[in-house]
């Protein structure tokens, strides 16, 4: 019984410790893109930058920032290109991790001015629009 529980102390500890290193990965990518910015300063920028909502259609037909267009994590590869590199371009999705991967995208094609909304959209407090459908 004793080895059992040793094996099975081991196996949390690895799941543990991976855990750790991503939440880990996720903050060193954060503060290597830049970018990350709270609701007011989100809000307060919004005018002037591309709005991209990466979670899937269904999702951002169910509700998203309003003035937003979407663009999904699974085509954001492919569709990047459709951004113009000269504006600000602010993303959001639930995901920090899929958020901070599409920025890197946009990263290593030469956009300069990549933001972020920092706690997703989860805990975005200003304008939503829902789909009438």
């Amino acid at each position: 019984m004793s080895n059992f529980l040793i094996v099975l102390d081991v196996i949390l500890g690895v799941i543990l410790l991976a855990f750790l290193a991503f939440w880990a990965y996720n903050r060193i990518q954060a503060k290597r893109l830049g970018g990350e910015l709270t609701n007011e300063e989100f809000r307060a920028g919004m005018r002037k930058a591309q709005i991209i909502d990466v979670r899937e259609a269904d999702e951002f037909k169910r509700e998203h920032i309003d003035g937003a267009r979407n663009i999904p994590y699974t085509m954001f590869k492919y569709q990047y290109s459709e951004l113009r590199p000269d504006l600000p371009v602010y993303l959001y999705s639930d995901s920090l991790t899929m958020t901070l991967r599409c920025a890197g995208i946009l990263r290593k094609h030469d956009f300069t001015k990549v933001f972020y909304l920092k706690d997703g959209y989860s805990q975005w407090n200003g304008r939503k629009k829902s789909s009438k459908n």
